[in-house]
């Protein structure tokens, strides 16, 4: 039987500046090449169909545009998209956070999401969340209540790479330091915008927008174990 793999998408379209934001485009579009070959690929958000894109990020990567926006496969999912309240986490082998701004403002703070996530690890499944994505991951508990970062590596949008796109007072948190403060052991590469791939067990976590093809084959490999 093919493994299935739901790829959450943010709902959130503005920051807390009143910025416009969304999930961003090549952070889907490069896992969602790697897998839709071997896997059932589903969509699902807090709010259902069609998730916000960030405009930003179609401007700047026009070659995802073609490939997967208008996609007529990508498009029936993304106007299907379902609402997470609606998803059973057992029809799913694993879960993937797009990023963008947007998880940091509504999925992190989503108790569907939450307790979604806390399930979906508990069982023992693939949790995985590229650059803001794992945002959606701060009120994920293990069986014993506490984080699911506790104790463990992991990567994401760092501090300078924040401030250097110039959004810390958009979000309501810094990824870096919030995951820290779980007990998250934070890993990034050697530059800003390197990519970098953090596995640790079933969680990966990817740093920044060039992480979303390693990621994808980071989530490939351990689906294929």
């Amino acid at each position: 039987m093919t493994k299935r793999i739901l790829f959450v998408f943010t709902s959130a379209n503005q920051t807390l500046t009143g910025a416009s934001t969304g999930w961003y485009l090549p952070e889907a579009a490069h896992p969602y090449y790697i897998l839709a070959p071997y896997f059932t690929i589903d969509f699902a958000s807090p709010a259902g169909p069609n998730p916000p894109v960030d405009e930003y990020s179609v401007q700047t990567f026009p070659d995802d545009i073609g490939k997967f926006l208008k996609n007529s496969e990508v498009q029936k999912k993304l106007s299907a998209t379902k609402k997470l309240s609606d998803v059973n986490p057992d029809d799913y082998d694993a879960i993937f956070y797009v990023g963008g701004h947007g998880p940091v403002l509504d999925l992190a703070v989503d108790p569907v999401n939450i307790k979604f996530a806390s399930e979906f690890y508990r069982t023992g499944k693939l949790v995985a969340a590229v650059c803001h994505g794992p945002a959606a991951l701060v009120g994920a508990t293990d069986e014993s209540g506490k984080s699911i970062f506790a104790g463990k590596a992991f990567t994401g949008f760092s501090n300078v790479e924040e401030e250097q796109v110039d959004k810390v007072k958009d979000i309501p948190f810094l990824l870096e330091d919030k995951i820290s403060s779980l007990g998250g052991k934070y890993e990034k590469a050697a530059e800003p915008w390197g990519p970098k791939v953090v596995v640790a067990g079933n969680l990966i976590t990817g740093q920044n927008p060039a992480s979303a093809h390693p990621i994808g084959e980071a989530i490939l490999q351990a689906l294929q174990k």
